[in-house]
């Protein structure tokens, strides 16, 4: 069936006469059409598509996975385009609702790795991300992988969190593993075998062509969502040279032609752009009428780091604009014990902390706190990223260091004031990337994707989308694409998704069309020349709140 595309329409003379004057010429409107070419497959066999992958290739957005998101991911979308050219049933292991989140035997999840919870999608409230139960109240995820999970063979096997070498594991789908070596999607998809890999459940399907994509977007995220703190180590390129060119290798044996990604630099994600680094506005109350005693603290603190030839960490608030953060910041060299040292050999130090209601022989004990907690502390400058939850945290009561002071000995009231978080208790490595951290991230990066590269250009069965140019285009001019130019700010640039990280739907319609091209390009298909491609139009930026 031909495609059919209007130009422009034309005034065309329908007839004429015998005459000059304009009055005997009938102009009559008509539009001329020019028929696109019929969509071909080029070189590739699209019959069985399978998509291996993270994430992305999962559907996850609003830092969940959820049906409508799931049906909008971008290799559903590309399997529908496929199916135009002889492409199977592409299969998906949905989730029970639109909620998000998991509970295992009842019980919401705890991640082993980043004592965080499997939690319900983030919706728009009006002014930013919220909790799905902070705008419609109390809501329990009803996706339980002890109880009710999917059986079959599925096509999309996008499991979120999993890194590259996760693809390679046995048992990674298997909940005897749970949670120190397994996956709950993946529990979710491996159902009927739960000891195979991720990458034998593809192989067992004998696929014509596959994506495989974000493989090592993970590998680095795990480290920069907790701030570098070395809970979630980057993993080493060595590990990730053999897990990418094992899949690479393993996918195409049989013939089957494929897409792979290259891995973007994920701190231009709004994650870590949003969040400023000097958030603390005097115009606030609580902030502001608190600045005047701040100083005072931090001024004799401040005496020190200059004694010792430190004046990068001097620490002090502005009345009249915008201050930034106080951070604790592990490069640099602890003074704990030259800052108690020096505030307990200074005579004025126990006249000074009685304005506090403490008594002078206290002094040794507050020296010693203070040391302790100024030791790596310094303000943040342009140069360090924040975290997007640390936004819900700057300026909150740390209710752990409250009981730690006053364990030793401080008042309720005093104890709360030196606990405020990055302003009076630096904020710790989990809530920041310090600019060493992003070097190392950026680093892995590009060592990551010179082995995606050269994998892809020693093997004419690969064609490679650079997500990394992508983003880059996105996070600075705009990516136009459609009747929009998509940029990476939060909740309004309409590529990114409210957690800061993952695409929205748009964001994963774009993506799929991103494909299309370069199977385009490498196989000699014709979707875009043909106008099969997706219209980022008709996929949402954000769910209603009250999809469930």
């Amino acid at each position: 069936m031909k495609n059919i595309k209007y130009i422009l329409p034309l005034l065309v003379i329908s007839a004429f006469v015998a005459c000059n004057d304009i009055e005997d010429v009938d102009l009559v409107e008509e539009e001329i059409v020019a028929e696109l070419p019929d969509l071909t497959a080029g070189s590739v066999d699209f019959s069985n598509y399978v998509a291996l992958g993270a994430s992305f290739t999962a559907g996850f957005t609003d830092n969940a996975l959820f049906k409508a998101a799931q049906e909008n991911s971008f290799p559903n979308l590309l399997s529908k385009k496929f199916q135009m050219l002889g492409g199977g049933d592409f299969t998906q292991p949905l989730m029970n609702d639109n909620i998000g989140g998991l509970v295992l035997g009842g019980n919401l999840v705890i991640n082993a790795q980043t004592d965080t919870l499997f939690k319900p999608r983030l919706v728009f409230d009006g002014k930013g991300p919220a909790a799905l139960k902070d705008v419609i109240g109390d809501i329990t995820p009803t996706t339980d992988f002890l109880l009710n999970n999917p059986t079959g063979t599925f096509k999309n096997l996008g499991v979120p969190g999993a890194k590259s070498f996760h693809l390679l594991g046995n048992g990674y789908g298997s909940i005897a593993n749970f949670p120190a070596a397994a996956n709950p999607y993946a529990i979710r998809l491996a159902a009927d075998n739960p000891n195979a890999s991720l990458l034998e459940l593809a192989m067992a399907q004998n696929p014509t062509f596959f994506t495989l994509s974000e493989i090592g977007g993970n590998d680095v995220l795990g480290y920069a969502t907790t701030g570098g703190d070395g809970t979630n180590a980057i993993t080493d390129i060595n590990t990730f040279d053999f897990a990418f060119n094992t899949l690479v290798t393993t996918l195409t044996s049989n013939g089957a032609k494929g897409v792979v990604t290259n891995v973007p630099y994920i701190t231009d994600l709004p994650h870590f752009t949003t969040v400023p680094h000097n958030p603390l506005d005097p115009t606030n109350e609580d902030f502001g009428s608190q600045i005047p005693i701040l100083n005072t603290i931090y001024g004799a603190i401040n005496q020190i780091f200059i004694a010792l030839e430190q004046p990068n960490r001097v620490i002090e608030f502005s009345e009249t604009a915008a201050s930034a953060v106080v951070i604790k910041d592990e490069t640099l060299d602890d003074l704990s014990a030259q800052i108690a040292g020096a505030l307990e050999a200074s005579d004025t130090f126990p006249i000074f902390i009685q304005q506090f209601g403490l008594p002078a022989q206290a002094a040794p004990l507050v020296a010693n706190l203070l040391g302790n907690a100024y030791g790596q502390a310094r303000q943040a400058t342009e140069d360090d990223l924040f975290v997007l939850p640390s936004s819900s945290t700057i300026g909150e009561i740390n209710t752990k260091s409250v009981a730690s002071l006053m364990n030793q000995g401080l008042t309720l009231q005093l104890a709360g004031q030196f606990s405020v978080e990055g302003v009076s208790l630096p904020l710790e490595d989990k809530w920041v990337l310090l600019p060493s951290e992003q070097l190392e991230i950026k680093q892995a990066t590009d060592a990551y994707n010179q082995t995606i590269a050269a994998v892809a250009s020693a093997n004419s069965d690969i064609a490679l989308v650079d997500l990394n140019s992508i983003l880059s285009v996105a996070s600075t001019t705009g990516l136009e694409a459609g009747e929009f130019t998509f940029t990476t700010d939060l909740v309004t640039g309409g590529l990114v998704s409210l957690d800061g990280i993952h695409l929205t739907s748009r964001g994963y319609a774009v993506m799929a069309n991103k494909f299309l091209e370069q199977i385009d390009a490498t196989f000699g298909s014709n979707f875009v020349l043909s106008g099969n491609v997706n219209n980022p139009e008709d996929y949402p930026t954000n769910y209603s709140p009250a999809l469930q």
